[in-house]
């Protein structure tokens, strides 16, 4: 179990390969395959558990360093997870003594999407995420999402925990024949992914190209008050003007996620802070100045009424795109990190909400609208931060008409190149999903420009103030991801549900039938 903890750690970017070993991720569960087969069902519950917070502690360890809290909160919902996990995988053997590694194997493809649902969402460590620089293998992507590419991968760890759980019992009598067409049916689609995978990419030279400059102030922006806000801004500032002297002719300054902290809307409206308004003056009066459209990520306070009918100051984490001074757009997060950005429980368990305000975290209010900004002749989305590890949210910002997707993120606070690279390499898929150029503007890294076939092209040096320019090329490529979403994950739920239920029915009928002969035979 715990080697197989490490094969899935060591697949992704981690702490000793910094963009992982990615074919350990064919092999990764197969430990823990052969060990549902040698355990019994109600002994799974608590292997599920161990396995599910010893992984998931060796794969996120970054997030103790924000707070020893969100380490343990995310290694219980994991082992909560795998508690219920396992034993559907063992009940998998009962069902279909035969071929149960096909149930297996849905199973484990729809905890994958399951996961990512809910107030509890999250997205790092997707199987099919550990393949970002695979460029072949990712391009059906653009098909399916990431679930495809999941497919592929976990499958063989299935395969051949099944086939050493079948040689094991059946020793000299073994013979491969009996399960052959499974690894036939793996073969051919490994073969037909990597065709296509050569075949699909887009060339696109000769396509439009805008240039923007993605400015990284190497610092966590919400650590040291005030002072530090205006030390920032002197480094964004310096950074954006060094860009625009190497580049006269772009198209866009982004700044990353709230890398401009004082509440620009707020301080100019009610002023009730003169120093942090002073700050945001000169912010505006510096923007009045450049001809560059500038984006920056920004905490949005306006008041509004609350559920009791009174005014209350409510926070958005947001994205403002300013011309020549004024504010001309506006993007608020919709999808926020649970627990450290949104808590929605407060009357349910008011002292989880009580120990989380406690704990160092900032609260937001949900945004609802899908912005799409336009300016320098480009239509752009900017999802913010972890919002580019789901795919739902891309997808949704190019069927609005998005020609480029541009993040803003803050991963300041990790201290941690591995946490920088698993975030980053999310969003190649976002790229390959939509056949869209991505680029990602971030606090500390990894700052960096994905081409439409999930190709990185350019990154800053982390952990340095520097700035990125950008030349993306714009493309309007429409994509069966695009148009269809998560279909694949829905099938595999789907089959799983299914499968499982046809299992159920098939062994209550022969409890019923073998119950009925017996009492027959002793009347």
């Amino acid at each position: 179990m715990g080697s197989s903890a490490l094969l899935f750690t060591a697949a992704f970017p981690n702490s000793l390969f910094k963009e992982g070993l990615p074919l350990l991720a064919f092999v990764a569960y197969i430990p823990i395959f052969i060990l549902i087969q040698e355990i019994a069902l109600p002994v799974s519950v608590l292997w599920g558990a161990l396995y599910g917070y010893l992984s998931y502690a060796l794969f996120n360890y970054w997030l103790s360093v924000f707070h020893p809290l969100a380490g343990i909160v995310v290694g219980v919902i994991y082992l909560t997870y795998f508690a219920i996990l396992f034993p559907l995988l063992k009940l998998s053997e009962y069902l279909f003594p035969k071929k149960y590694y096909i149930l297996q194997w849905l199973l484990w493809l729809s905890y994958e999407y399951l996961r990512t649902k809910g107030f509890l969402g999250y997205a790092y460590g997707i199987t099919g995420y550990s393949q970002w620089n695979m460029g072949p293998l990712i391009q059906i992507a653009d098909i399916g999402g990431v679930w495809l590419v999941s497919a592929l991968v976990v499958f063989p760890s299935v395969y051949l925990a099944a086939l050493y759980g079948r040689w094991n019992k059946e020793r000299s009598a073994f013979k491969i024949g009996k399960d052959v067409g499974a690894a036939v049916a793996w073969v051919l689609a490994l073969i037909a992914t990597l065709v296509y995978g050569y075949m699909r990419p887009l060339n696109y030279t000769g396509a439009p190209v805008k240039r923007l400059a993605l400015i990284q102030h190497n610092a966590d922006p919400w650590r040291g008050g005030l002072p530090a806000y205006r030390r920032n801004f002197e480094v964004l500032k310096r950074l954006s003007l060094e860009a625009i002297q190497q580049e006269p002719s772009l198209d866009l300054v982004v700044w990353s996620e709230t890398a401009f902290v004082p509440r620009i809307y707020w301080h100019t409206t009610y002023r009730d802070d003169p120093e942090s308004y002073v700050l945001v003056k000169e912010l505006l009066d510096f923007l009045a100045t450049q001809s560059v459209p500038y984006v920056i990520g920004n905490d949005d306070a306006r008041l509004e009424v609350n559920e009791e009918g009174r005014w209350e100051r409510v926070d958005y984490n947001a994205v403002m795109l300013f011309e020549k001074g004024e504010e001309q757009g506006i993007y608020r997060k919709i999808h926020l990190v649970p627990f450290t950005e949104h808590f929605p429980y407060k009357k349910q368990l008011p002292w989880v909400y009580e120990a989380l305000r406690n704990a160092d975290t900032h609260f937001w209010k949900k945004g609802t609208e899908y912005t799409v900004f336009e300016s320098s002749g480009l239509r752009f989305a900017t999802p913010i931060c972890f919002e580019d590890t789901f795919g739902y949210l891309s997808r949704e910002f190019v069927r609005r008409g998005a020609e480029i997707i541009v993040n803003l993120t803050n991963d300041a606070w990790a201290h941690s190149l591995a946490c920088q690279m698993q975030h980053a390499t999310m969003a190649v898929f976002r790229a390959v999903e939509n056949r869209r150029s991505v680029v990602r503007a971030t606090a500390s890294g990894q700052t960096c420009a994905i081409d439409p076939n999930g190709k990185i092209t350019a990154m800053g040096e982390p952990f340095t103030e520097t700035y990125l320019i950008a030349a993306v090329p714009l493309v309007s490529e429409a994509t069966l991801y695009t148009a269809w979403g998560d279909w694949a994950a829905y099938l595999f739920v789907g089959a799983a549900l299914g499968g499982l239920l046809l299992g159920l029915v098939r062994e209550g009928h022969r409890f019923l039938t073998s119950s009925f002969r017996r009492r027959k035979i002793e009347s």
